[in-house]
């Protein structure tokens, strides 16, 4: 993997500041824009070009909410990883539910930050312990009912396969080669998943999946 390109959004300069300066020793990451809100971010994109964007949710102007339902609707190949003060697991949800590829608590380590950037780069999303942690209440709090085969969530053993092994964080590539199938034809079962359950991307489909117990 070469270098990825970051933008952060952060109403705050000084912690925009902070979070460039120590991710500084990571020579693959390289920031190519700051914003103070969401409007001055999705008005660089064009220039700036990121594969990633660190976006905080309480902005001025347009918030990072808005912005991150504009970016995956406009520029669904930019990642957006959520970086906020916000532990509340209502805005953890809603977040992966319109199109955020990950959610870091502003109190991560500078290696944490650059893990999510490295593997969101590569895997499209990126699930910590905090995130997980609240898909696994939301999964035992869930009602368990006994399955049905006319249920809009039924999967085929094959869909089964491809979204489970996505939630072990399996690449398209290894993927393929596990199923013997074409790189086509994971797609294809990806792509037809998202859309049916209403996914932005791979990590709403992991969060779905997890989160509507439909993997063992």
């Amino acid at each position: 993997m070469g270098v990825i390109r970051v933008a952060i959004a952060d109403d705050h300069k000084i912690f925009r500041k902070g979070v460039i300066l120590s991710l500084r020793p990571y020579t693959n990451i390289k920031f190519v824009q700051e914003a103070e809100n969401g409007q001055e971010l999705i008005d660089g994109l064009a220039e700036s070009q990121p594969d990633v964007i660190l976006m905080d949710l309480r902005m001025p102007l347009k918030d990072g909410i808005e912005t991150t339902k504009y970016i995956a609707k406009t520029y669904p190949k930019i990642y957006v990883l959520a970086l906020t003060m916000f532990e509340d697991e209502r805005f953890v949800s809603h977040m992966m539910e319109i199109g955020a590829n990950g959610y870091l608590l502003k109190s991560a380590e500078p290696q944490e930050i650059k893990q999510a950037i490295v593997e969101v780069s590569s895997k499209g999303y990126y699930l910590n312990n905090f995130v997980n942690r609240i898909l696994l209440k939301k999964s035992h709090a869930k009602t368990r009912v006994a399955p049905n085969l006319n249920s809009e969530t039924a999967l085929t053993e094959r869909e089964r396969d491809v979204i489970r092994y996505i939630c072990m964080e399996f690449t398209a590539h290894e993927i393929e080669q596990k199923l013997e199938v074409s790189p086509r034809t994971v797609e294809a079962i990806k792509d037809r998943l998202m859309e049916r359950f209403g996914a932005k991307n791979t990590a709403g489909l992991v969060f779905y999946a997890v989160k509507n117990n439909l993997i063992d």
